[in-house]
């Protein structure tokens, strides 16, 4: 018999972790593998919806209290995009100003190198998902 797991996203900000100007800390990853067709240079990443239109973006989300970054990462990977893999070093650290509080928050980006795709996961009826080819998205912007 398979084992099955129950995933639900966190939610609530009572483990929110905030800066020392009030801004939420937030941690996000950029999921990346290699075309399956082709094991040589095709790099690709995941974009996801937003859960309140069609932008693509990165998964990311709250940093909280009981969590370390690369956990924080790898679950915002898991509940935003259905991936899981392995996390690598910090990319970097970025503020920019909060849309709906016009304040600053604490931004934390990681790479996350894909090793499953989940069928089912916990906001896959609130985004979509899709695989881009860096190599290619390049050359239609230029």
């Amino acid at each position: 018999m398979a084992a099955v797991c129950l995933l639900v996203s966190r939610s609530g900000r009572h483990l929110q972790r905030y800066n020392n100007t009030g801004g939420r800390q937030v941690v996000g990853c950029i999921p990346y593998r290699y075309k399956e067709e082709d094991m040589g240079n095709e790099l690709e990443v995941l974009l996801v919806s937003s859960q309140k239109g069609e932008a693509l973006m990165f998964p990311k989300g709250g940093w909280e209290i009981d969590e370390t970054l690369e956990e924080a990462a790898s679950r915002e990977s898991i509940e935003e995009a259905g991936v899981i893999g392995t996390v690598g070093n910090q990319l970097g650290q970025w503020n920019f100003i909060s849309k709906r509080h016009g304040i600053y928050y604490e931004g934390h980006m990681f790479p996350l190198f894909v090793n499953q795709q989940l069928d089912i996961w916990p906001e896959q009826n609130l985004r979509k998902r899709i695989w881009v080819c860096i190599y290619t998205y390049i050359m239609h912007c230029f």
